[in-house]
């Protein structure tokens, strides 16, 4: 069968330095097998799958997947899905918002010009870390306790861990070594490109640790914690990617009713099908 096929380039501050997204449409059919072996067979760090809905308020549901695992939800997929979507003429219900239907639930999608932004979903886990286990987090990334500033569970689905440290050397300084856990590291300051900290994100996959170039999921769960903790006042941008070659920005805003929204480019740089 063929399937319309779509690779999106989400967060870039400029063309192709973002977090790339496989995104297959018209999905119904496909086992989850299926879903997983394409996914491996991509090799980008989440490959997403399109398929009708079964909340009414939706319009589309979705199964994100790594290269070894499915996601409940993951940001740079959500806005990259949503860019695919509208490309190959979705029609939102509700004028001007995307409602995404996935494993946390929905999740709304607003246009704002030519840049995407989702409303961060609740925590399902936050407060402190266990002092053995983030002893063992600090060892797998070559950082010391008198580095950390604070530390919490910020996890929205994927599982994050989240690191405050002291500065932007400390987050340059770091070592990969074994995770169990994903874990972001921010650092406040405005020493790359004005933004108001800069992040860095790791997750354990296949028997190896990868850094991933932008992460939507984490910077949502993250702007929670350093807004909700008052480090930071909204609205702001973080940076991401250049420890691995890439400029991503997020922008983040905060409505009037105190939800928290993460933002940045989708841009389209494959439209075309599989067959499969």
């Amino acid at each position: 069968m063929r399937r319309r096929y779509f690779e999106i380039d989400v967060f870039g501050n400029a063309p192709l330095m973002g977090n790339p997204l496989a995104v297959v449409l018209d999905a119904d059919g496909l086992s989850t097998g299926e879903m997983q072996a394409f996914a491996s067979w991509t090799n980008f760090s989440e490959t997403t799958f399109v398929l009708a809905p079964h909340d009414p308020a939706a319009d589309y549901a979705v199964r994100i997947f790594t290269i070894a695992t499915e996601l409940p939800f993951a940001g740079h997929p959500t806005l990259g899905t949503a860019r695919a979507w509208l490309a190959a003429g979705g029609r939102p219900k509700q004028q001007g918002q995307v409602v995404q239907e996935c494993g946390v639930g929905l999740v709304a999608i607003r246009e704002d010009e030519e840049r995407l932004a989702f409303a961060a979903p609740p925590l399902v886990r936050s407060g402190p870390i266990d002092p053995t286990l983030l002893d063992g987090v600090l060892d797998g990334l070559g950082l010391t306790s008198d580095m950390i500033r604070d530390a919490a569970w910020v996890d929205n689905g994927p599982g994050w861990i989240g690191l405050l440290v002291d500065s932007i050397e400390t987050l340059a300084s770091i070592r990969l070594g074994a995770l169990e856990h994903p874990v972001g590291v921010v650092a406040l300051g405005e020493e790359v490109d004005l933004a108001t900290y800069e992040v860095r994100g790791f997750f354990p996959e296949g028997g190896q640790v990868l850094e991933d170039p932008v992460t939507g999921s984490l910077n949502a769960s993250l702007a929670q914690w350093l807004v909700g903790t008052g480090r930071v006042v909204a609205p702001f941008h973080a940076t991401q990617g250049r420890f691995v070659g890439r400029d991503g920005r997020i922008e983040i805003s905060v409505d009037e009713g105190g939800a928290i929204w993460v933002g940045g480019s989708a841009t389209v740089v494959i439209d075309g099908s599989i067959e499969w």
